[in-house]
């Protein structure tokens, strides 16, 4: 019987195997295609996602490929948010071609030992209280696997979501979208360019090998059906009504159009099933975010499975999984739906509106941020039992510790890290818990004061105690820590 099974190697399955190897467990991804799709449907990565592939120690590629915007846009307003106030080691969106990060990724996961098969698709899938039997077809033809767990990171049209019998609610497209990757003899000058007004809305955004993405929508692309295939003749006249100019674009590599289909999964688990990424939440790519929430999914799920297959879990661990990443997909469907308002608001009330909302974020800059730390989800927060600490269920930033090593160091093993600021012995480390002194407080306000903090492998905080009494604390740091692990 395999461990676990991974339908879909796009970023959330080649992530969650990662993980899942970095606890030692074994797991092996099934993928319809033969070779890595060339097209990126994503562009960009986010300032949390950049964190957790620091805190695994990979970040460094993607920082040496990938091109720094020091801001983001939501809906396509003109006024961008300035991400450079953020708290974070990684103020700013990386534009990196999608293609190009799964290739990282997969490079990853197999360093990682994960064993990867490309030209399998799963066709179906039965479960009992043993395990999952699922149904496969190869190069060699049909053939059934047993698994302990199966998770479907397999799209937004999941077999495996389909065959567990998982409802996916919500609303069909309204409105399409349309991008082209194409050569451009009179680019826009900048890191990004955008244009909108009664007649629809553009951004042209520069990719390596000298092409340019052009997204946007109009609205002669609003209506339930889809409008058809996108030809470059099309794409040019869209672009030239909207921008006043083509920019000289011919050569495409890649046309496309998308809708605004909104759908989430009723349960991101069923048993021995799971779902991550784009099998769980269908959306609109506003503001760059799906490829990010999957591989924040996949981050959440990881050390959970993998502590559950290792007897390890406490009740309850495994389904903390749908009720702290159901919230957050909802939340992106929120924002996506909202963003998807305001790139269509053409009307003079529309236009209006997205003023408004511009002229906000230069003269409020707490909403600029508010809407910059969801964006970039560093605003996720978990719900956690009260009573607790006003920081418990908060993602952590990267605290110096002292010693020339930080919070995201200590990560990299995918342990739990028990912090102790209070200069006073704290438990020993163990086989699933880290343990380390730190020479005194963290000098940000929320931490000037915490004595203690236990941070869990996916960089959100499990306890954090204030309490002044050394005997009083290592008691309820031995309570935190028995908690997560058996």
């Amino acid at each position: 019987m395999e461990h676990v099974v991974i339908a879909g190697a796009g970023p959330t399955g080649l992530w969650l195997a990662a993980e899942l190897r970095l606890a030692g467990t074994p797991v092996t991804v099934l993928e319809s295609r033969h070779e890595p799709d060339p097209h990126s449907k994503a562009l960009t990565l986010h300032p949390r996602t950049l964190e957790i592939l620091a805190f695994r120690g990979v970040v460094d590629p993607f920082l040496a490929e990938g091109r720094r915007i020091p801001s983001g846009h939501f809906g396509g307003l003109d006024n961008r948010m300035d991400f450079g106030v953020l708290d974070t080691p990684y103020p700013f969106t990386l534009a990196l071609p999608q293609a190009r990060t799964e290739e990282l990724l997969e490079a990853h996961a197999k360093a990682s030992g994960v064993g990867l098969r490309r030209g399998h698709q799963v066709t179906g899938l039965t479960q009992d209280e043993d395990g999952v039997t699922l149904e496969a077809t190869g190069p060699e033809g049909p053939y059934t696997l047993r698994a302990a767990y199966a998770v479907g990171c397999d799209g937004t049209r999941s077999t495996v979501r389909e065959a567990a019998g998982i409802g996916f609610p919500g609303t069909d497209a309204t409105t399409w979208g349309w991008l082209g990757d194409v050569t451009l003899d009179a680019p826009p000058e900048g890191a990004t360019y955008a244009a909108s007004g009664p007649r629809g809305g553009v951004m042209v955004v520069p990719m390596p090998g000298g092409i340019h993405r052009i997204v946007g929508g109009d609205p002669d692309s609003n209506g339930p059906e889809h409008p058809g295939e996108l030809t470059l003749d099309a794409l040019r006249a869209k672009v030239t009504r909207i921008a006043g100019t083509d920019f000289g674009m011919r050569d495409p590599r890649w046309l496309s159009r998308f809708g605004n289909a909104t759908r989430q999964a009723a349960t991101y688990r069923e048993g021995r099933v799971l779902l991550a990424g784009d099998a769980a939440h269908m959306h609109y790519p506003a503001g760059g975010v799906g490829l990010n929430v999957g591989l924040q999914d996949a981050t959440n799920l990881g050390w959970k499975l993998a502590a559950t297959l290792a007897g390890t879990a406490p009740d309850g661990l495994l389904d903390s999984y749908h009720t702290e990443r159901h919230p957050v997909g909802a939340d992106l469907l929120l924002s996506t739906r909202a963003q998807t308002a305001l790139m269509n608001a053409q009307s003079p009330e529309g236009q209006d509106l997205r003023t408004l909302l511009g002229q906000l974020i230069v003269t409020v800059p707490e909403f600029s941020r508010s809407l910059a730390e969801r964006l970039s989800a560093l605003a996720v927060t978990y719900p956690a039992p009260a009573p607790r600490h006003p920081l418990t269920g908060h993602r952590s930033p990267n605290l110096r510790l002292g010693g020339g090593t930080d919070l995201f160091t200590l990560l990299r093993t995918g342990r739990h890290v028990l912090l102790n600021f209070s200069g006073t012995p704290t438990p020993p480390s163990t086989p699933h818990v880290i343990t380390h002194t730190a020479p005194e407080p963290d000098p940000r306000p929320a931490w000037s004061t915490v004595r203690a903090a236990l941070v869990r492998p996916d960089g959100h905080i499990a306890w954090a105690s204030e309490q002044p009494d050394a005997e009083a604390l290592r008691a309820e740091a031995r309570a935190a820590t028995s908690a997560t692990h058996l």
